[in-house]
């Protein structure tokens, strides 16, 4: 006898499927009189009604040893997409009263079946199902991003302890859980999708646990607004898949079962393996995972798990992630003792300024790149950048200390070099420090993050070698120092004006990174961060203004490079156009190809010519060609 059991709101829904019903030898009996079902006299059940219904006949067919049938109601949309069940009422009931073959796992939770999944705690928006997505437009989802996002105020880590089958002990820091044992659609299912096989008794343990709203915020955008699942578990989220898992808490959780919320401390999770012979649709096996894992699957090395963090990660989700103390003492170590002067640090920087000092004499970019490499000057700064972060005030007086000594020396050194040799030409490797403009700063502040985020990195601190050569700290110092030794004061200057600039984007860039990297609280950094960065407001002034020089410089160029004119009997042309600004009066260096000698009277018609294209008074230098 099948037996069709109901719940009593549904009689109306009921009475509609019988007319697929008519030639079927069934039993109607609704929920009210369970009490008077003889399970003995069942062949087959077909269950309409509320999830918490559906779940107390499918114990009751499980433990008799029943086959089942679920006939969803058209508002059990996610039900149906569960278990892919037909969208229309008389396939839906065909489906039903197939007696299945197959039997599926079957999810507990405290003794109580799961029917799609159980979320413990908040776990935003893994315990959601994607149908929120659906038609959704572009704006839609960014709207969606964001009112997701602000619940992370709310958010708060708690610190649990999981057990597996095994035993083995997980002491974790988390935000929330969602247990499934089926891929119902919810965000939580797609991110482990290749991992369901709903007959090989396991079930899946997603667990959400950002470091840093940084850290959470990319997730959500990669779920919610690119709509695009990452092929690996994003940072904040680690899984396990084991057939039972026990969750303890010091305080109750707000356990979701399914929906209907409970309070507990204690949780247990387990899987009863092809437990139920379920009618669904041909579908869900198709989409489940063929290859069988039969070991238990941990992937939570990645998420927190100290004292430390489950006691700072419990008061609120920090913007940046946090860094832990033995992280934040074995970095702190080395910056304290990079920021003092030693033999070791004046030697060095004492030699990498005789290498530069000497490569840009003999114009050799290869020598000055070793220069770059040899010298230490970069240590004290990215220390000076801690000091600035933490207000720290030895760090940031050891390290503003030992750059000025380090300062000093290059300058003096390389005065000393450019005194001693007779040579006062301008190489093009000094003149391209001589030209500081706000691109620097730009290559200066990306270097800095790059020098900080090295440093906080054991496995790529090798990599400070390759910042040290792309912000080149000794060679604008060098330059310098020749102009000083030489007395050319704008030289001196006009080089000074970049080491500097390299000096406030590396301190800049660095105490932004390191906050970032959650060796300080912004409300900590706040006041160091402000001041400096007023210090590259100022610095970017001269700067941008020599950007917009060398603007104006490359359009005097294109107006004048190749310009045809002719100049009483004479065909001119103009090439190879230079400029040069000097203290006194700015200089314009050109070719003049001319198909003869020009008279004075013609040489002023020409420079006249020249400065009207220039359109500003300058100095008018030129070399003459002729044609033979």
């Amino acid at each position: 006898m099948i037996y069709y059991i109901y719940a009593d709101d549904k009689k109306e829904f009921v009475d509609e499927c019988k007319i697929y019903l008519d030639n079927k030898e069934i039993k109607y009996l609704p929920f009210s009189r369970i009490g008077e079902l003889d399970v003995t006299t069942v062949s087959h059940f077909l269950i309409t009604g509320c999830l918490h219904e559906i779940k107390l006949l499918m114990a009751i067919a499980h433990q008799a040893d029943k086959t089942l049938g679920i006939v969803a109601t058209q508002e059990q949309k996610e039900l149906k997409r569960t278990f892919y069940l037909p969208k229309k009422t008389e396939d839906a009931i065909k489906l039903a009263l197939s007696k299945s073959e197959k039997k599926t796992d079957l999810l507990y939770c405290n003794d109580e079946i799961v029917l799609q999944e159980v979320v413990i705690g908040d776990a935003p928006p893994l315990d959601s199902f994607d149908t929120v997505l659906q038609g959704k437009s572009y704006l839609d989802r960014v709207k969606f991003f964001w009112n997701t996002l602000k619940r992370v105020k709310s958010l708060k880590h708690t610190q649990m302890i999981l057990r597996d089958a095994k035993e083995n002990r997980f002491k974790l820091s988390v935000v929330g859980l969602v247990a499934l044992v089926y891929t119902n659609n919810t965000f939580a299912s797609k991110l482990i999708r290749s991992r369901f096989s709903v007959n090989e008794g396991k079930f899946s343990l997603v667990i959400l646990s950002p470091v840093s709203v940084v850290q959470y915020m990319g997730y959500l955008f990669k779920s919610l607004v690119s709509s695009i699942t990452p092929k690996k578990l994003p940072q904040s989220v680690g899984y396990i898949s084991s057939d039972k898992v026990t969750i303890e808490s010091k305080n109750e959780m707000k356990v979701l079962i399914d929906s209907t919320e409970k309070q507990i401390s204690s949780i247990e999770l387990r899987v009863q393996e092809k437990a139920l012979a379920l009618s669904i649709g041909k579908a869900f096996w198709e989409n489940q995972n063929r290859q069988a894992h039969n070991k238990d699957s941990v992937k939570i090395d990645h998420l927190p798990s100290d004292e430390e963090s489950a006691d700072y990660l419990s008061k609120s989700i920090p913007f940046f992630t946090h860094a832990s103390k033995e992280k934040y003492a074995s970095l702190f170590t080395s910056l304290r003792e990079e920021s003092r002067v030693s033999q070791t640090f004046m030697v060095l920087l004492v030699l990498a300024t005789m290498i530069a000092t000497f490569g840009l004499f003999i114009n050799s970019a290869s020598v000055i790149i070793g220069a770059m490499l040899l010298a230490p000057l970069m240590q004290p700064i990215v220390s000076l950048s801690m000091g600035v972060l933490r207000q720290d005030e030895d760090l940031e007086i050891n390290g503003a200390k030992t750059i000025v000594v380090g300062v000093f020396s290059v300058v003096v050194t390389a005065a000393l070099i450019a005194m001693a040799i007779p040579i006062e030409q301008l190489t093009s490797e000094m003149s391209g420090r001589l030209s500081p403009t706000i691109l620097d700063l730009f290559v200066a502040v990306v270097s800095g993050g790059a020098a900080a985020y090295a440093k906080s990195n054991e496995k790529i601190v090798g990599s400070l070698a390759g910042v040290a050569i792309a912000v080149a700290l000794v060679p604008p110092l060098a330059v310098a120092g020749i102009g000083l030794g030489r007395g050319e004061w704008t030289m001196f200057s006009t080089a000074m004006l970049l080491f500097m600039t390299n000096l406030v984007g590396i301190v800049l860039a660095s105490a932004l990174t390191f906050a970032i990297l959650g060796y300080s609280s912004l409300r900590l950094a706040k006041k160091g961060i402000v001041v400096w960065m007023m210090i590259a407001a100022v610095v970017a002034v001269p700067l941008y203004l020599s950007f917009s020089q060398i603007q104006e410089d490359i359009q005097i160029q294109k107006r004048l490079e190749n310009l045809i004119l002719n100049v009483g009997k004479h065909h001119i042309k103009l090439t190879h156009i230079d400029l040069i600004h000097r203290a006194k009066r700015d200089e314009v260096y050109c070719e003049v190809m001319s198909s003869g000698i020009l008279s004075e009277k013609e040489k002023k018609i020409l420079k006249e010519t020249i400065l009207t294209h220039i359109m500003k008074e300058m100095e008018v230098i030129v070399t003459f060609r002729y044609r033979l």
